[in-house]
């Protein structure tokens, strides 16, 4: 699996074990949701787990071997803390828990936070197969530039629409927002739509440029305050705005772009968790998803790290 060796997947079914059984022990029930890390050297997996359980006042204590809340052994999460590359948990009592963690290849194991990074959330309505949600993004020595895009409905027909214009997007070679829309709009032609917002953050500026089609979120913020960005109307690949432009906002450190389909309530708010944005950007999707999550559509949350 992804090059891991036999050792690494044993090691990784003990922590995907641990976790479920902490989930049912604890919890009574969650969700688990894996994602293979194809953007890091090697690969890796990323685990969250989301439960709507008691919480924890103390995380890392309850991290220590021997530590139960239940009578048991208490070597759950110790376990998973020794087998991981990168542990975190964001636990607030009443609201639930929320564990992250990674694991590399032994040969490309990764310690460091990264400066720069893409963090996804990408779920496809409950029954279905096919999410008609999904993301791209690239990067060069002076641009980052990422798109959300939502196919119309769901299932295959979304999926193949979204699919579309994330191969268009990769191809684009403008630099622009508005431009890399126009350009996915005309190759999408022969789907059955769907929206997209893209932003682009110039490295050498400090800026973002920001222009979306349809009903896609994209909110600029910090544990203090946020902004949003309003999209044009219309439907890409169908009928979009003959005049487009982008919004150019200057960033501010410490600031995240999120982007969300409408799979997520459009009121989603992070107030409430100013914690959150101490931990991974992967905690903070999975918080915006565990919160606002429709869970009668494609989901998706896109957290961009500047």
């Amino acid at each position: 699996m992804a090059g891991f060796s036999a050792k690494r997947i044993a090691e990784m079914e003990i922590v995907v074990s641990e976790i479920g059984t902490n989930l049912l022990r604890h919890a009574g029930g969650g969700e688990i949701i894996v994602r293979y890390m194809s953007d890091s050297p090697g690969g890796g997996i990323e685990i969250l787990s989301i439960d709507n359980g008691p919480g924890m006042a103390d995380p890392l204590k309850m991290m220590e071997d021997g530590v139960s809340t239940k009578g048991t052994l208490g070597q759950g999460l110790g376990a998973v803390r020794r087998l991981s590359d990168q542990l975190q948990i964001y636990s607030v009592p009443g609201w639930g828990t929320i564990l992250l963690t990674r694991l590399f290849d032994n040969n490309h194991v990764q310690e460091k936070t990264a400066r720069l990074g893409i963090f996804p959330i990408v779920i496809p309505k409950p029954g279905e197969t096919y999410c008609g949600d999904g993301y791209g993004w690239k990067a060069n020595p002076n641009f980052i530039k990422v798109m959300l895009a939502d196919g119309l409905g769901h299932g295959s027909l979304a999926h193949d629409a979204s699919q579309k214009a994330i191969h268009a997007f990769q191809k684009s070679v403008y630099n622009t927002p508005h431009q890399i829309l126009m350009d996915v709009h005309q190759q999408v032609k022969s789907t059955r739509g769907l929206v997209a917002t893209v932003a682009v953050y110039d490295l050498l500026k400090k800026t973002w440029q920001i222009c979306g089609v349809g009903n896609i979120s994209t909110r600029l913020q910090d544990a203090i305050s946020s902004k949003s960005y309003l999209p044009y109307n219309g439907i890409v690949g169908v009928n979009v705005p003959r005049q487009l432009e982008s919004q150019t906002v200057l960033s501010e450190p410490g600031r995240h772009l999120t982007l969300c389909s409408d799979g997520v309530s459009s009121r989603w708010d992070l107030s409430k968790h100013a914690g959150a944005f101490r931990c991974d950007q992967s905690i903070l999707a999975a918080v915006i998803y565990k919160d606002f999550a429709r869970h009668t559509d494609d989901t998706a949350v896109v957290i961009v790290k500047v």
